[in-house]
């Protein structure tokens, strides 16, 4: 396991979240605006989250592919690429995305001030692409009535599945993260007997127990959206969470999940979209139309915590890094980073 500190990627669910994906403006000075957030992050969660220190807030925050490129140049995570529409019996858009918070607490009134305090600190140079409040939904289901999660790695088990170690040394701590949003449509879903949305989604509707192999069709959602490779079942965390807009007719579900390797969730993808093997695809997705798809890398907390304006003295990073060693041209200086260009 990675010796750098992760983001809370592993926290467990909570009744309240915030998903919230921007877009940077071309100006440098967004640029600089959005470093100075990365170090800050951490103190502005700690003041939000000290008016209720059993709100368990947090908050991850995600960079997509162009704008790792702008903001920190190179070196690059070594498997951050901008999410790859899928074209199968549905559509998995792509979407843009610059930016990814999300943050979880068990009040939505927490969550929704360290958004705004966040929001204010950006100013104009983000764009809210999109924002989602996601809400627990009685006894941890979606909208369609299932549990949701209930294959969730916890403890080692979540990080061993989410946290980069020596695979990509140089960002070891990190994590990759693929968001979706989901509209349900509600009134063709209750219209099916329960008996066959079991067999859609694998799983009895109230109890939860998985369904035997033997009567789980192929096309069940639990059996294609697992992924094995040389016969060993690949974890990924998901956090999803119910939405929704009850005037507008909006009943949805946030798909977020996590994991060392953006390759488990895009497979676990293909498998829903095109089919196992093609054309065997989820049935589910014929009630449930994806709206938005992106993905972001999570760089770990001590990356955040480094980062500096171009120009300014870089951050402590370790015990071997000191005021000298500091670049002047923007980069990062941690490790390998240290007096790389920087590119914007």
């Amino acid at each position: 396991m990675s010796s750098a500190t992760h983001q809370p990627v592993d926290t467990p669910l909570t009744p309240a979240a915030m998903f919230l994906v921007l877009t940077i403006r071309p100006e440098p000075e967004a640029l600089d605006a959005v470093r100075a957030l990365c170090p800050d992050l951490p103190g502005l969660v700690r003041s939000v989250g000290f008016r209720d220190l059993d709100g368990r807030l947090s908050c991850i925050l995600g960079f997509g592919s162009e704008a790792w490129d702008r903001l920190f140049g190179s070196p690059r995570p070594k498997d951050l690429h901008p999410f790859q529409e899928i074209q199968g019996v549905h559509h998995a858009v792509s979407t843009p995305g610059d930016l990814l918070l999300h943050i979880r607490a068990t009040r939505m009134d927490l969550c929704f001030e360290l958004a705004t305090q966040v929001i204010s600190r950006l100013g104009d140079a983000v764009t809210v692409v999109d924002e989602t409040h996601g809400f627990r939904y009685f006894d941890a289901r979606d909208l369609v009535g299932f549990v949701d999660g209930t294959e969730n790695p916890d403890g080692p088990a979540a990080l061993a599945a989410t946290v980069i170690g020596a695979e990509d040394d140089e960002f070891s701590g990190g994590s990759y993260v693929i968001v979706q949003k989901y509209l349900h449509d509600l009134a063709g879903w209750n219209a099916l007997p329960v008996e066959m949305q079991e067999r859609i989604i694998g799983r009895t509707k109230q109890t939860n127990i998985e369904l035997a192999d033997d009567v789980k069709p192929s096309w069940a959602h639990n059996a294609l959206t697992v992924i094995e490779e040389d016969g060993e079942e690949l974890d990924i965390v998901r956090s999803n969470m119910p939405f929704g807009d009850v005037g507008k007719g909006e009943f949805g579900t946030y798909f977020i999940g996590y994991a060392k390797s953006p390759s488990r969730i895009e497979q676990m993808l293909e498998n829903m979209f095109v089919g196992r093997p093609p054309g065997n695809y989820d049935r589910l997705l014929d009630f449930s139309r994806a709206t938005t798809g992106s993905l972001f890398f999570v760089p770990s907390a001590d990356f955040l915590d480094a980062v500096t304006q171009p120009g300014a003295p870089q951050a402590q990073a370790s015990a071997e890094t000191s005021p000298s060693d500091s670049a002047p041209d923007g980069s990062l200086g941690i490790g390998s980073l240290k007096g790389e260009p920087s590119h914007e």
